[in-house]
């Protein structure tokens, strides 16, 4: 993780049904002595060096042929650019999102803020059923 301790970690909350997916991997293919998910041939971490190979052989493999000739996934990164712009376009809140993505707000504002152009009428949605529901 960027500007913090070599073995720091954190907690980030899953959702049930990502939860479930993971347990069922688990269940599956288990996971190495130190907990990964995924490991190189030998049970060893995937070294850095590996992850662009074995990117391009998921992609090939999970993506249409149109797919793996678009950007699409281009790089692992780009899951986590997907993930952070998907919690905010389903609503969560900025504040949570940088608490689970690990950033700032100002970060993620900074990078993120075109996610949310063309959210005025459901943020004026949201603002209303507020209103109802205070008024009841």
């Amino acid at each position: 993780m960027k500007h913090r301790a070599r073995r720091a970690d954190r907690p980030v909350p899953i959702p049930p049904v990502p939860v479930g997916i993971l347990r069922d991997h688990l269940e599956a293919s288990g996971a190495t002595a130190d907990g990964r998910l995924f490991s190189a041939v030998r049970g060893s971490p995937v070294r850095s060096q590996e992850y662009g190979a074995v990117w391009k052989e998921a992609r090939r493999k999970a993506l249409t042929p149109a797919q793996v000739a678009s950007p699409l996934a281009a790089i692992p990164y780009d899951l986590r650019h997907a993930c952070v712009s998907f919690w905010l376009r389903s609503g969560v809140s900025l504040a949570e999102t940088a608490r689970r993505a690990g950033q700032s707000v100002a970060v993620l504002q900074r990078y993120y803020a075109k996610v949310l152009d063309g959210e005025e009428d459901r943020m004026n949605a949201l603002i209303e059923q507020g209103l109802a529901e205070h008024e009841a």
